[in-house]
């Protein structure tokens, strides 16, 4: 019988993705498939509005790759269609994911339980978080893209002295470098990360939506392209039911009552 590796449960809008291999919730082969799947069935369900990524136990988020799987994928062109690939891919689903996300890192986030995290488009950790890219120590370098995701976040310099000396940051450094958005109390990265989400679900789900492909867009084109591309999305946004019913509760003085249509 397959382990879940992945757990998911899904309530008033959020989605609480688990990776579910402690302590350490190591990266598996056979988590990555289940990790495409969960994603694959969560991006396209209507009434997740939000996804929370968080890991078992309190010891990690994700320690990274489980090593025990290395030997097999050490020869030239194997690692790659066996291994980077397909966890490329997962991971491109995180970042790529149409609705808000975010990371509850509790502890650990160590090579690719890191470059997993800034996949999401928020991470809160606890304020005894160790966050690393180590895998220079193992004559590599991040693979699954922490080298393109951490820069973006906290730009070259930083990023390049993270992955040339492989050694953990803490929670305060994390923060105020802008790798991550919040930190929490001592295990209660996953309930800050809740709070976070049951407020995001509330808000008008297209919009979102919309807000967070113009922002990516940014990365992913020219300034000018980008700006004209979020005109479109903002045509979108304005013919919504949401948008006429913010409208009315703002003059109205009272809450809006969104649909998520």
């Amino acid at each position: 019988m397959t382990k879940n590796f992945i757990l998911c449960d899904v309530h008033d809008g959020v989605a609480t993705v688990t990776l579910n291999n402690p302590p350490l919730n190591l990266v598996t082969l056979d988590l990555t498939r289940q990790l495409h799947t969960t994603l694959d069935t969560l991006a396209s369900d209507p009434q997740v509005r939000v996804m929370i990524l968080t890991g078992a136990g309190d010891r990690a988020f994700c320690a990274g790759s489980d090593l025990t799987e290395f030997p097999s994928m050490m020869g030239p062109g194997l690692v790659v269609p066996n291994k980077l690939g397909p966890e490329n891919e997962a991971y491109s689903k995180v970042d790529d994911f149409p609705k808000p996300t975010i990371a509850a890192v509790s502890r650990l986030a160590f090579g690719g339980g890191l470059e997993l995290a800034v996949c999401c488009d928020l991470i809160v950790v606890e304020e005894r978080a160790r966050l690393c890219l180590p895998e220079i120590k193992l004559g590599v370098f991040p693979g699954s893209g922490g080298t393109v995701r951490v820069t973006r976040r906290i730009g070259e310099g930083r990023a390049k002295e993270m992955m040339f000396f492989g050694e953990p940051i803490d929670a305060a450094t994390a923060l105020s470098w802008g790798l991550v958005n919040r930190v929490s109390p001592r295990g209660e990265s996953l309930r800050v990360a809740q709070e976070m989400a049951a407020v995001l679900a509330q808000r008008p789900n297209r919009a979102l939506q919309l807000c967070k492909a113009a922002v990516d867009l940014s990365f992913d084109t020219t300034e000018d392209h980008a700006i004209w591309q979020s005109l479109a999305m903002s045509d979108e946004a304005f013919g919504t039911a949401d948008c006429s019913e913010g409208i009315r509760a703002f003059f109205a003085k009272e809450p809006p009552r969104f649909s998520h249509k």
